[in-house]
């Protein structure tokens, strides 16, 4: 029997599903059986106790005055109950009073009254009910009577019989019908099998009816079927697939000598750019000590000058694209005009215009575009790409900025007639160190991150950037777009950088970095302020108390003390509590600005520091004072 139904999923399922039918009508009818015996067996004591408890209050008179005769009258009202075979009233001695029944009835009558109660002798219900009056006993009523509880159970049992095989065979009609859902479609799986296997061809497919478990099954086989399939052509095409596979590995091989061709290319590139401003600072240096004509020592100054901000730009260009690579950038965003962001970035690339003899032409809107952004970063965006305009342009041609709003969202293009960008090219445009033109990158300095750096701010202001061009030599356009703010702050201005009078103050410089205190000394001398200097936080702090600084500049990462712990010390000194005082470090985290604050500093500058925010921090301590 197992062995047959084993041989068919269908079978299975109809036995599972039958089985458990059976199981859950068997628990119901026993359920149900187990209720009735104890319905009938209380209820037929019930009946009978309470039938007794009637006979003895009706016959309770007669047992008074000794009348057997209207005891046994009341006893045959029991005629017409016919499942009650004996009766019969005893006096309180157990002596028999009165009873009921046929010829037989003096063999079913016990000789003597038993205790109140029943009990169950086989097919027959004895009772004992005590007649009382006044809590005095005045006899005892006993019947008997038939007990079919056997076979009352017997024809529920038939019943139920009946019941639980027209439940099996409606269920069976039902698990058939049902159970199509399931094994129709793996019965769809066997056959396409069993034909795959018969005619080898693997461009059959299972027909999916369902999204459960049958619809993975299916889906899963169909996909082995293609996978097969494919693995089948594969072979069939092994030479062609071969000669493939050759020629993706040798572009594979291709991509990776670019990959580590433009690697190398990008540190030679970065040494040179290091090195290049290094040689005219050292001879800007030498030309200081050799020289003391004003105009000579003006011209150094201003070479190295150039080459230490150029030399900074780099520097922090590879910051900026580490800090995006690594999500810690923070915009510093407010409501800017877009003409003031595009002012400023024309104002820093004005001089490459002007060298080679380019035409600007802007085409911007005069009504105010406001934009909700950080106005230092969109100015490095447009001077990056201003800036390559002016590389790739020959000198002599035109560079054409026009701006348009449309809606919420303003558009910037920048145009050039410079040597334009293949178009096979265009997408690497905004790829991390990418140089089309080599030579020129290495005329204008350059390490090709300034057009990615660009993307990624754009795309931080929820804006996008895009480059277009007809080719080679036909020129190139960039498109920047941008969301129109509205934002409830007002991007704060910088300060102005107009000379105030100086007046001569007490400055404490702290840092363990000698070279940096003793040239940053000098300069504060040359102002005209009092300049004491130390080189660890320990000494500080005595130095401080006796020379009382105005304002005190403090490196952060000093050993053994740090600057933010020096700077809780001076604060708790109340000769030095009303002291400015400045971190000066290279660490340039929201967090550690955050630190900064919370340990009492007033400002935070960067290293490198520019010396003209120096001298504005000591005269706005001034100011202060």
């Amino acid at each position: 029997m197992l062995a047959y139904i084993a041989t068919s999923i269908r079978r299975k399922l109809t036995f599972v599903m039958l089985g458990t039918a059976v199981v859950a009508l068997l628990v119901t009818a026993s359920a149900m059986i187990v209720y009735e015996a104890r319905t009938y067996h209380q209820t037929r004591v019930d009946d009978l106790v309470t039938q007794a408890d009637i006979l003895g209050r009706t016959s309770a008179p007669a047992l008074t005055f000794n009348d057997p005769e209207t005891a046994r009258e009341n006893l045959a009202a029991l005629r017409l109950r016919p499942l009650v075979t004996a009766a019969a009233i005893y006096t309180p001695d157990a002596k028999l009073f009165a009873d009921f029944g046929g010829p037989d009835v003096p063999r079913l009558l016990p000789s003597t009254s038993g205790r109140e109660g029943y009990r169950i002798e086989g097919d027959q219900l004895l009772v004992w009910q005590q007649i009382r009056k006044n809590d005095q006993l005045l006899g005892t009523v006993y019947l008997r009577a038939r007990y079919e509880l056997l076979a009352r159970l017997q024809s529920y049992l038939v019943i139920v019989g009946l019941a639980m095989l027209a439940s099996l065979a409606v269920a069976l009609a039902v698990s058939s019908w049902l159970q199509r859902t399931i094994t129709e479609p793996v019965l769809d799986v066997a056959r396409v099998a069993q034909q795959v296997m018969q005619r080898r061809d693997y461009s059959l497919r299972v027909r999916k009816t369902s999204n459960d478990e049958v619809g993975i099954l299916v889906d899963a086989f169909n996909d082995m079927l293609a996978e097969t399939d494919r693995r089948a052509m594969a072979f069939e095409a092994a030479n062609a697939n071969l000669l493939y596979e050759m020629r993706e590995r040798r572009s594979a091989e291709e991509a990776l000598k670019i990959a580590d061709q433009r690697k190398d290319e990008f540190l030679a590139t970065l040494a040179h750019e290091l090195r290049n401003p290094l040689a005219p600072i050292r001879n800007g240096l030498q030309i200081l000590r050799m020289s003391n004509d004003g105009a000579v020592v003006a011209r150094a100054k201003d070479m190295m000058e150039r080459q230490l901000q150029q030399m900074v730009s780099l520097v922090d260009d590879l910051l900026d694209v580490s800090r995006i690579t690594t999500g810690k950038l923070v915009l510093r965003k407010g409501l800017v005009l877009l003409q003031e962001v595009l002012r400023n970035a024309i104002d820093v690339v004005r001089p490459l215009i002007d060298a080679k003899k380019h035409t600007l032409t802007l085409g911007i809107p005069t009504a105010d575009i406001e934009l909700d952004a950080d106005a230092t970063r969109l100015s490095q965006v447009f001077a990056n790409i201003l800036n390559n305009a002016v590389k790739y342009t020959e000198p002599g041609g035109t560079i054409l900025v026009t701006v348009k709003q449309e809606g919420n969202t303003v558009e910037v293009r920048v145009a050039d007639t410079g040597v334009g960008i293949d178009r096979d090219k265009l997408a690497q445009v905004f790829e991390m160190f990418t140089q089309f033109d080599a030579s020129i990158e290495r005329t204008h300095g350059g390490l090709g991150v300034g057009m990615a750096l660009s993307k990624q701010l754009v795309e931080m202001h929820e804006g996008t950037i895009a480059v277009h061009s007809d080719g080679v030599g036909n020129g190139s356009t960039f498109v920047v777009r941008l969301p129109v703010g509205v934002c409830a702050v007002r991007a704060v201005p910088l300060a102005s950088s107009a000379p105030r009078r100086s007046t001569s103050k007490r400055v404490l410089l702290v840092d363990d970095n000698r070279d940096f205190v003793t040239s940053l000394a000098a300069l504060l001398q040359l102002e005209g302020h009092d300049v004491r200097m130390t080189y660890e936080a320990m000494s500080a702090v005595t130095v401080a108390e006796n020379f009382r600084p105005h304002i005190a500049f403090l490196d952060l990462g000093m050993p053994k003390v740090s600057g933010y712990e020096l700077a809780r010390q001076l604060r708790a000194q109340a000769c030095n509590s009303e002291t400015v005082l400045v971190a000066v470090t290279g660490w340039d985290k929201e967090k550690d600005r955050q630190m900064s604050r919370e340990a009492g500093f007033d400002l935070h500058l960067v290293k490198p520091v520019d010396p003209d925010q120096i001298i504005d921090a000591v005269r706005n301590a001034a100011a202060a004072h």
